[in-house]
């Protein structure tokens, strides 16, 4: 069992989680994006309908977006892109995280994760609920591991043009059950600012 195997069943019942589709996201300031951003996405967009595979989404859309999330809260947060993230074999939290974003300007090793970004397979969102909720749990029992407790951990789980937020606290997993597009750039960084920051 890897993270990428899990399904929203499957991480519910092992780990005795409750989930919940409830809104969590506050209405929060937009972040205007940079223009190196803007001009990117539009690109990215046109190349990610020629390329419609989850590498093509991952490069040309997810990581530019994550990127400016770094630059801007630069010596607050690390990014983390492919990395292995093995807290408990014997639990299936192991495995290559899409990305991983740390609290914390340590870009050497992974420390205190505290939102886990997951490239949603087909395009798919619910698909990606499982894995991302597994990650949460991951990253849960790891800062705990290391006394380092956060008292939520976000999830995301985007295909590029849509983002949906998963939030865990203790047992509770909350679903938003609304999707965020891509654009307005301003607003989906607005509330990866937020999230980052809490």
């Amino acid at each position: 069992m890897a993270y990428s195997n899990f399904t929203i069943e499957e991480v519910e019942l092992q780990f005795d989680l409750q989930l919940q589709a409830v809104s969590f996201l506050p209405v929060v300031p937009p972040v205007a994006p940079s223009a190196f951003l803007d001009h990117y996405i539009a690109r990215g967009l046109i190349l990610s309908k020629r390329n419609a595979s989850e590498k093509a989404r991952s490069e040309f859309l997810i990581a530019p977006i994550l990127m400016e999330l770094e630059t801007s809260l630069v010596d607050s947060i690390s990014l983390f892109s492919g990395e292995d993230f093995t807290v408990d074999r014997s639990l299936g939290l192991n495995g290559i995280c899409d990305f991983l974003i740390s609290r914390s300007p340590a870009q050497l090793t992974i420390k205190a994760p505290v939102i886990a970004v997951v490239e949603a397979k087909k395009g798919v969102l619910r698909d990606g609920w499982g894995q991302c909720i597994a990650e949460l749990v991951a990253a849960q029992k790891f800062n705990q591991q290391r006394h380092q407790e956060i008292s939520c951990g976000y999830g995301i789980v985007t295909n590029g043009l849509l983002w949906q937020f998963i939030k865990l606290s203790d047992k509770m997993v909350s679903i938003e059950p609304t999707e965020i597009s891509l654009q307005p750039l301003d607003k989906l960084l607005g509330i990866l600012t937020w999230l980052a920051q809490n």
